[in-house]
């Protein structure tokens, strides 16, 4: 039965319902700053001092570093040196080679899980997606993903079960917004030596669904100009993560990403209500560098829970 505002009132006046319940047929949350201001971190977070984080996918295969996808593409770089001589140069063996090499199959993730749980870990974290543009789940809107390449295995999933199963929080992490210009080095070519002017593989139209169409930006920072069409697929995905998963903590890799990111938190706070009886028990991180704005994304202090990656805050915070 559809409740009424009205008849909600009535009912939590008799004691019939909670609070975090009145109202439920309207979505709490919406895609505003304001509205999002509504969210308090929940408490068994504020218990949780101490988490373990997979930053764990296709960029593992060559342990050359989590910034292989990228540095593989820059002439002169360590990570290139090292595919042009394990692999071949990038205008013909490329990240896309790279990810049939990851196939998981020394992975022993209840191992794991146990190990992260004697240690004291009260949550666990799995990548989700890194800047590689790579899903580590079973993506509906992305065939670049563990389920179908690599592994073949819903790598994320298999955490999340696991997680639960030993009584662990469970989050995910996503870095897509800053691959649309951070992957775009695929587009170049060498400047010297015998390759010098020939294209990276990612100017093969055949897959610009990994590597992006051509635009102008490749720095390793958050957009300046992502297309509306990447910025409606960036919330399709991250939505699949999430709905799929139903984590605990979403950690994003920047600030709210333009107007479809305060929509991304509004519908995970929204859904997060509703898997726990209308009690928010979900968190979701934002950075809040001020002194980067424009490379950082965008956040407003009280409506996510504040990460900060390589430094403190100055005081203990609510």
């Amino acid at each position: 039965m559809r409740m009424t505002r009205r008849s909600a009132i009535k009912l939590l006046a008799a004691g019939a319902v909670s609070p975090a319940l009145k109202f439920s047929a309207e979505p709490m949350f919406k895609g505003t700053w304001e509205s999002l201001k509504q969210y308090r971190c929940p408490e068994w977070f504020r218990d949780a001092k101490f988490g373990i984080w997979a930053h764990w996918g296709p960029q593992g295969a060559p342990k050359q570093g989590d910034w292989y996808a990228r540095n593989m593409y820059i002439q002169g770089s360590r990570q290139y040196k090292y595919h042009v001589e394990h692999y071949g140069h990038p205008s013909k063996s490329g990240y896309k080679d790279v990810i049939p090499l990851w196939k998981a199959e020394n992975w022993e993730p209840e191992t794991l899980i146990r190990r992260y749980k004697k240690a004291g870990a009260k949550y666990f974290v799995s990548l989700g997606v890194h800047c590689d543009n790579f899903d580590c789940w079973d993506s509906k809107h992305h065939r670049w993903n563990a389920a179908k390449m690599g592994p073949k295995r819903d790598v994320v999933g298999t955490w999340r079960k696991l997680a639960r199963r030993y009584d662990l929080r469970f989050g995910v992490t996503e870095h897509l917004a800053w691959s649309y210009d951070w992957f775009n080095v695929n587009k170049g070519a060498d400047e010297t030596g015998p390759h010098a002017g020939v294209p990276y593989d990612g100017n093969d139209p055949k897959y610009w669904d990994l590597y992006f169409k051509p635009h102008p930006e490749n720095e390793a920072a958050y957009p300046l100009h992502p297309s509306a069409l990447f910025k409606r697929h960036w919330f399709e995905r991250v939505k699949d993560l999430v709905d799929q998963n139903q984590p605990d903590l979403v950690y994003t890799d920047g600030g709210a990403f333009d107007e479809v990111g305060l929509q991304l938190i509004a519908h995970y706070y929204n859904a997060n209500l509703r898997w726990h009886g209308g009690n928010l028990d979900g968190v979701y991180t934002l950075k809040n560098h001020l002194a980067k704005t424009k490379l950082i994304g965008n956040f407003e202090d009280g409506a996510a829970t504040e990460d900060i990656e390589r430094g403190v805050a100055g005081d203990i915070r609510p």
